[in-house]
């Protein structure tokens, strides 16, 4: 699934390909993706200019002014632009954009878990807090304070309270795993039992790694792509992640992978050593 560093670069390449131009029509092959009502959809988007492509965590917001189109790209989404006259035949092709440029946008998702849906503009904030989406992991966004006090209180273990986008916004299984091993902390961690030391190097690390992501422009591990169809190159650059069997670049200790949550979940343990209690 991409995750923030990927879907940022996503919007980055989209911005050089769509900003501005007008929407002159719209075609839905896979009807189950739209989440607001489909006569609608299509309607309001004819004739609206995309002002700009936003993200909001793992969220694409085409600003069309008054409303905004939410896209989530889930497991294989794409988004592509063709010249109109020249749009593939491909049965994986399920959302059509056509652009006053004379070029088309397509949405492409071979698994078809996508989702797109409109929003109105002003009302982003409180979309995004009904599905309980965390601050951006910015030095300016991810308060110090507000995480110590959630994860003094929680029960949770620690992948899968990250996982969840209610502590942060935009990790996925490979940024979690490799902020994880970059500040020294078990997977399986219960959230409590961090001392405050520890969760300010979470915090740093989580800051750090999505950053890392969004300079390399995101990791290539199975399929993704940005919108200008160029690999990522942060897989050249992952510590953890994907290394069962490697030496740990810090300790050398061999690098071990176990289920959690059901999640391949890929840690040192020597450096990331489960606390007893």
């Amino acid at each position: 699934m991409p995750e923030l560093p990927e879907v940022e670069t996503v919007r980055r390449g989209l911005n050089t390909l769509v900003r501005g131009q007008k929407i002159s029509a719209v075609k839905i092959n896979y009807k189950r993706m739209i989440q607001s009502d489909l006569a609608e959809f299509k309607a309001y988007l004819v004739n609206q200019t995309i002002h700009q492509v936003n993200r909001r965590g793992k969220y694409l917001l085409f600003d069309l002014g008054e409303q905004t189109l939410v896209s989530h790209l889930r497991m294989e989404g794409k988004w592509l632009r063709y010249p109109s006259s020249e749009v593939p035949d491909n049965k994986h092709f399920h959302a059509f954009f056509d652009l006053s440029n004379a070029q088309t946008l397509v949405y492409q998702d071979v698994r078809k878990f996508g989702t797109m849906e409109l929003v109105k503009t002003l009302e982003l904030g409180d979309f995004f807090s009904r599905k309980k989406i965390g601050p951006e992991p910015t030095e300016a966004d991810f308060d110090l304070k507000t995480l110590q006090d959630q994860l003094s209180g929680s029960q949770k273990k620690l992948k899968p309270y990250l996982l969840d986008q209610s502590l942060v916004a935009g990790l996925g299984n490979i940024y979690v795993d490799e902020a994880l091993w970059l500040a020294k902390i078990h997977p399986s961690e219960i959230a409590r039992h961090l001392s405050p030391q520890k969760v300010a190097e979470l915090r740093r690390a989580v800051i750090h790694i999505l950053a890392e992501g969004v300079k390399h422009g995101g990791s290539t591990i199975r399929s993704y792509q940005n919108a200008l169809g160029m690999n990522g190159t942060m897989q050249n650059y992952l510590q953890v992640y994907g290394k069962t069997g490697q030496p740990c670049a810090r300790c050398g200790t061999p690098i071990e992978k176990y289920k959690l949550a059901g999640r391949g979940t890929h840690f040192c343990p020597k450096c990331q050593k489960l606390k007893k209690v």
